[in-house]
């Protein structure tokens, strides 16, 4: 029997949504395995295309999606990336970005929730029973009232897949869960009886050993889809969220079914109505286009009468757990929001954010966490200086190949750039390397020709590294901003390859990344050419031990600073932390969504990314992380030690480890990570014992370790 090749998968109509459109009784696992189970090892052609829509795509966006076949070829694995192939090339646009506290994010979700006529699947790596996921199931107590009120017998069908490790996913990875435990205090769903009107199922999902499902995401109605980096839980972490519409909906929705697998019962009713020729959601919505002006073509133009609706909406309540107040718009979402940011009688704005981000009890406790950071200055509040969680594009962003000729916005070349997650507890680089999501990744770093901007909670992916210290050396400016002390008890744990102030101080100067052993781990090392974009990779570099100091001038490394501080505050204190993950190249070229720069994102767990092609985007998320964190001015390291110290006293941060963590760091990263496992919430395994913490690093049953399966990064 002959197998298909990559190329004719990728120009193939068949993909997992139609097989399962047209039998919606067949798993979704039983439909990839019949597609994809076989794949001949035959490279594309360097002319196949991508169905990118009508805006071609750029000269490295095309490079990577060529390198993304290469290496599904190469590996024999045409699911690799969590999508038909058909389905990785793609187009959509982003109407709204959220750059804030996870609750922040969360309230969204529940807006698109109770919006919902027909489907909701919602993703997530953990769902512990919080403040948090009580606006999401208030969410789902509102739709049932709502698909009620309007009658006819029609339920709204909802789909809840999260990872919750169980000793019986040692046999079945996907296991079904039962209301009797998913209405239990750990994770506190809405019992059926309870929303009558709703067909709600659970799946619990984890490839043991530690192949956790790290992935974040949700589609409504097949027309709308969120891409986040939160889970549903309470923390302090800074988080990222994109809405995005058109054809990319469909991919993501592919996502869906092949994270699934398992049987859906009953059937996603939108199974077979996709989200391409369909008018955009967002962009039909004249109460959301009437937040821009007629001739606005950049993100901060919308910024005033952002803010101003903020500051004119203070009678607003604001939309929180066990006290919702939902709005049917995005531009209402955004005027709610906006408000309960802006200052309150006696309050400066900086007091203002504080006050919003102070949620969880850690942050609340001794009168709550303060600002530190100066004030800005008064006039500067209105558009540049004032945090704006939500931030809305208008369709100018999306111009199209014309721009004078419609202003109906045009979708922009996007990429599914993710990868499957592994059980097995082997860190294998040439093998990690041929995930969509890593050749991604090092493919765009390679490319970068003036700019690199990654922020990530954890950066100590090793195949990364050197490829950074060479765009440095040929004279790209790396800009990497990560989390002090972010999970430093898993990263010292044994594989896991360090902190991020032992990375930091690495990169600077350690001369083993100025020339690594080999290039084993390199996706492109199988091609027959050098990566075309980077014009001296075919050079020769000297042999230079550390890099110089007009070198270490262009690799900017900077720990996370809240808004309303002037320091980075450890992790472990859990007082203003962050966990957004983004990429961009050259302003133009963005990877966003579920992946960290860290060994156990790299090599075991799922995540699901897009990249995408638009200098308008990239300078909105660009504009964003700025605005809305304090970490550009106040966050910088030194390039002597990759620590950050006090400009004043010399002194790293309160709780920093520093770059020698001694002897027996391991230990003390198994002794934390435990910890952290028996602090959180866990869930019955076989016979009612408790094995899992959600959060944690560790599964145990009975004092012993199970598996381990890094999770809630």
């Amino acid at each position: 029997m002959t197998h298909p090749t990559i190329s004719e998968l990728v120009q193939s109509p068949t993909t997992i949504s139609s097989e399962y459109a047209r039998d919606p009784t067949e798993e979704p696992g039983k439909i990839a395995k019949r597609l994809y189970q076989h794949l001949t090892q035959t490279p594309p052609p360097p002319s196949i295309q991508g169905n990118f829509g009508s805006i071609p795509p750029s000269p490295l966006f095309h490079s990577i999606y060529q390198s993304i076949l290469r290496n599904l070829a190469a590996s024999g694995d045409a699911l690799a990336g969590m999508v038909s192939p058909p389905l990785i090339a793609t187009s959509g646009v982003v109407p709204l970005t959220i750059i804030a506290p996870l609750p922040d994010i969360v309230k969204h979700m529940s807006n698109c929730i109770v919006r919902a006529q027909k489907e909701v699947f919602l993703a997530t790596n953990f769902w512990i029973s919080s403040d948090t996921s009580r606006i999401v199931t208030d969410a789902f107590r509102e739709l049932n009232r709502r698909v009620g009120e309007r009658g006819g017998g029609e339920k709204v069908v909802v789909k809840l897949l999260y990872d919750r490790g169980n000793v019986k996913q040692a046999i079945t990875h996907h296991q079904h869960v039962p209301p009797a435990t998913y209405t239990g205090p750990k994770v506190n769903l809405p019992a059926p009886e309870e929303i009558p009107n709703i067909d709600m199922q659970v799946v619990n999902y984890h490839v043991p050993l530690v192949g956790t499902f790290h992935s974040k995401f949700m589609v409504v109605d097949r027309e709308v889809a969120l891409l986040m980096s939160n889970n549903i839980q309470d923390n302090d972490n800074l988080e990222m969220c994109v809405r995005l519409e058109g054809p990319v909906v469909d991919s993501l929705y592919d996502v869906c079914l092949a994270s699934w697998s398992t049987s859906l019962d009953p059937p996603l009713p939108c199974r077979d109505t996709p989200a391409s020729g369909k008018p955009l959601p967002s962009y039909a919505d004249p109460e959301f286009l009437a937040l821009f002006t007629s001739d606005s073509t950049t993100e901060s133009v919308s910024l005033p009468s952002v803010v101003q609706a903020g500051h004119e909406s203070l009678d607003l309540p604001e939309h929180l757990p066990g006290d919702p107040h939902y709005d049917w718009t995005i531009a209402g979402e955004i005027r709610r929001i906006q408000a309960s940011y802006a200052p309150k009688s006696g309050e400066t704005h900086l007091q203002a954010v504080a006050r919003h981000f102070n949620v969880t009890p850690a942050q609340k406790a001794d009168g709550g966490v303060q600002p530190s950071a100066p004030e800005p200055a008064g006039d500067s509040l209105v558009p540049f200086a004032e945090m704006t969680p939500y931030i809305p594009l208008p369709p100018s962003a999306f111009p199209g190949p014309h721009p004078n000729s419609t202003s109906t916005p045009t979708p922009i070349p996007m990429l599914i750039a993710s990868r499957a997650p592994l059980g097995t507890p082997t860190f294998s680089v040439p093998h990690a390397v041929r995930y969509p999501q890593n050749v991604a990744f090092l493919e765009a770093v390679r490319g970068a020709k003036e700019t690199i901007f990654i922020q990530t909670p954890n950066l100590n992916a090793e195949p990364l590294l050197p490829e950074l210290v060479a765009a440095v050396r040929r004279g790209v400016e790396v800009e990497v901003w990560v989390c002090l002390g972010y999970n430093d008890a898993g990263e010292l744990l044994p594989y896991q390859n360090g902190t991020n102030e032992m990375i930091a101080n690495r990169l600077f100067n350690d001369p083993g990344l100025l020339h690594p052993a080999s290039n084993d781990g390199d996706p492109a090392s199988h091609d027959s050419e050098p990566h075309p974009h980077s014009e001296d990779s075919a050079q020769p570099q000297s042999q230079q031990l550390v890099l110089t100091n007009e070198e270490k001038s262009r690799l900017k490394i900077y720990n996370y600073v809240a808004k309303d501080q002037d320091r980075p505050i450890h992790n472990k204190f859990k007082k203003r932390s962050c966990h957004i993950k983004l990429l961009i190249i050259d302003a133009h070229l963005a990877i966003q969504g579920n992946g960290n720069q860290d060994t156990q994102t790299w090599f075991h767990s799922q995540e699901i990314n897009i990249l995408l092609d638009s200098p308008e985007v990239c300078r909105t998320w660009m504009e964003g992380v700025r605005r809305n964190q304090g970490t550009e001015t106040y966050g910088r390291v030194s390039s002597l030690d990759g620590c950050w110290h006090d400009p004043i006293s010399g002194e790293m941060a309160d709780g920093a480890i520093g770059v020698d963590p001694g002897r027996f760091s391991w230990a003390r990263g198994m002794v934390g990570a435990v910890q952290r496992v028996r602090g959180e919430g866990m869930v019955k395994g076989l016979g009612g014992r408790e094995i899992w913490g959600g959060e944690g690093d560790l599964g145990f049953q009975d004092g012993e370790v199970l598996w381990w399966g890094r999770g809630g990064e």
